[in-house]
């Protein structure tokens, strides 16, 4: 018995030692905050300014239908006693209309405005991953966090910069 017990001893005394020398061993980590990164690069400017600049007519639009709708609103409200029982139907129908209309312009603006912001942040963080993982080799890093899902880090480790940098270098925006 006292054998077994000492085997047992043993091979957890030998784990605890294999333990300490894992822990030991120094990680080498770089910290990013990956959305600031990406949205200092050139390209992401750039692109974000295409973006505002396709969608801003439609926003326009959409602004003045709004100014249209709350005017009717207003109207309604305001002149109830001056119209007819039909005149004040056909404006209330009139407003409902213009309500449904906006509501689908609003939502398929938006829808729009989501899926090409998606496409480009999946192209620009496709990008971004290659160029992370190249500035890890390039400086000895074990991995790179995502300060999104840190508490503290010393902010010596951060490479949101370089990244940056790094980016702009491997992705030249096209003037």
């Amino acid at each position: 018995m006292s054998m077994i017990r000492f085997a047992r001893l043993a091979a957890l005394a030998a784990g605890f030692t294999l333990l300490s020398g894992i822990l030991s061993a120094q990680s080498k980590v770089g910290i990013v905050s990956l959305q600031k990164a990406l949205q200092d690069t050139q390209e992401v400017k750039l692109a974000q300014t295409e973006i505002e600049g396709r969608f801003k007519p439609r926003g326009e639009r959409i602004a003045a239908m709004e100014k249209e709708f709350a005017r009717l609103q207003q109207d309604y409200e305001q002149n109830q006693a001056k119209y007819t029982p039909q005149a004040l139907a056909e404006l209330a129908n009139n407003i409902e209309r213009k309500q449904t209309q906006l509501q689908r312009q609003q939502q398929s603006f938006q829808d729009d405005l989501n899926r090409d912001r998606s496409d480009l942040l999946q192209k620009f963080g496709t990008r971004m991953q290659e160029v992370l993982k190249k500035l890890a080799e390039d400086k000895g890093l074990d991995m790179i966090v995502d300060v999104t899902n840190l508490l503290y880090y010393k902010p010596a480790l951060d490479l949101s910069a370089e990244a940056t940098a790094a980016y702009d270098k491997t992705y030249p925006v096209k003037k």
